[in-house]
C-alpha cells in the first residue's frame, strides 16, 4: 500500500517576480507570515489615511494608462482636470500615466491640488510627475478604498479592464448603500455607448439591474458639462460647502504639501 501525502504546490514554487499582492493573494499561507501581512495592511491603510485627510473635496478620475498626450482622450482629461481645480476640487488618479496623468496634469497647471495613488505593478504604472501628494501602494484593494473613500465624485474616461472594474465597484457601491449616490459620469460617448447599450438591453432587459441603477451611469462628451453636474450634485445634493478645513497637527507630523490641504 502506498504511503499517502499532502502535495502543497507552492512548495516546489521557485521564487517569482510577483508584487507582493500577488503573494498574498496565492492561498493559504503559514500563519506567521499572514499575520505578518495583516500588519502591513494595516500601516498602508494608516498611511493613506495620514496624507490624504486633509483634501477637502475631491473627485476621482479614472482611465487607461495607454492613451499618450497626443491622443484626444488625454486632451480630454487634462481639461477636466483643469476645470475641476478651478472649481475648487482636488483631483485624484491612479498616480500613472495616460489619462491619469493628463488629469493630475490640469489640476496641476491650473493651481489646485493633484493627488496621485500609484500601485506596484510590472509594467505600465509608473508614477506621473504632476502629484502634490503621491502614494504608493501595495495592494490593490487598499488604493481603492482610498480613490472611493476621500471622493464627491467619480469622472472615467476610456479605459480597459482596470477601469471597468473601478466603474462598476463605484456603481455597485452606490447601488448598495455602502456609499452615497455620488456622480458617476462616463466621458467619451464613443467608447461607453456599447457599455451602456449592453446594460439596458442585456442587464435590464435581464432583471439584473433596475432603472434606477443604469440611471446612476451619466453619460457626457463635455467637460465643462461634467464639471456643472458635479457642482449642482456636490451643492444641491449633498449639502457641500467650501470653507477652512482644520489644519495638520505637528504632533503627529503631519503637514499640507504643494496645493493641498487647508485654504
Amino acid at each position: 500500500m502506498k504511503e499517502s501525502r499532502r502535495i502543497d504546490s507552492r512548495a516546489d514554487r521557485r521564487p517569482d517576480s510577483r508584487p507582493e499582492e500577488g503573494h498574498f493573494l496565492a492561498g493559504p499561507n503559514r500563519r506567521g507570515p499572514e499575520l505578518f501581512r495583516t500588519f502591513r495592511i494595516l500601516i498602508e491603510f494608516v498611511r493613506g489615511f495620514r496624507q490624504l485627510h486633509f483634501l477637502g473635496p475631491t473627485v476621482t478620475v479614472f482611465g487607461s494608462a495607454r492613451f499618450g498626450e497626443d491622443h484626444r482622450y488625454y486632451e480630454l482629461g487634462r481639461e477636466v482636470g483643469s476645470r475641476l481645480a478651478k472649481a475648487g476640487f482636488a483631483v485624484m488618479t491612479g498616480g500613472g500615466p495616460g489619462i491619469m496623468e493628463a488629469a493630475n496634469r490640469g489640476a496641476q497647471e491650473a493651481g489646485g491640488c493633484s493627488i496621485g495613488c500609484n500601485i506596484e505593478l510590472p509594467r505600465e504604472q509608473k508614477p506621473n510627475p504632476y502629484t502634490d501628494i503621491w502614494i504608493e501602494f501595495r495592494y490593490f484593494f487598499v488604493r481603492k478604498v482610498m480613490l472611493v473613500k476621500y471622493s464627491v465624485a467619480f469622472v472615467v474616461l476610456p479605459g480597459g479592464f482596470g477601469t471597468m472594474d473601478e466603474i462598476f465597484e463605484t456603481a455597485t457601491l452606490i447601488q448598495t448603500g455602502k456609499i452615497e449616490g455620488f456622480p458617476l459620469i462616463l466621458m467619451g460617448s464613443d467608447y461607453w455607448q456599447p457599455v451602456l447599450d449592453f446594460a439596458g438591453d442585456k442587464m435590464l432587459g435581464e432583471g439584473t439591474i433596475d432603472r434606477s441603477d443604469l440611471s446612476r451611469l451619466e453619460l457626457t462628451d463635455s467637460a465643462e458639462d461634467a464639471v456643472q453636474r458635479i457642482l449642482e450634485a456636490s451643492t444641491d445634493r449633498f449639502g457641500l460647502v467650501w470653507e477652512r478645513a482644520p489644519g495638520p497637527t505637528r504632533l503627529l507630523g503631519e503637514r499640507a504639501r504643494g496645493g493641498c490641504g487647508p485654504k
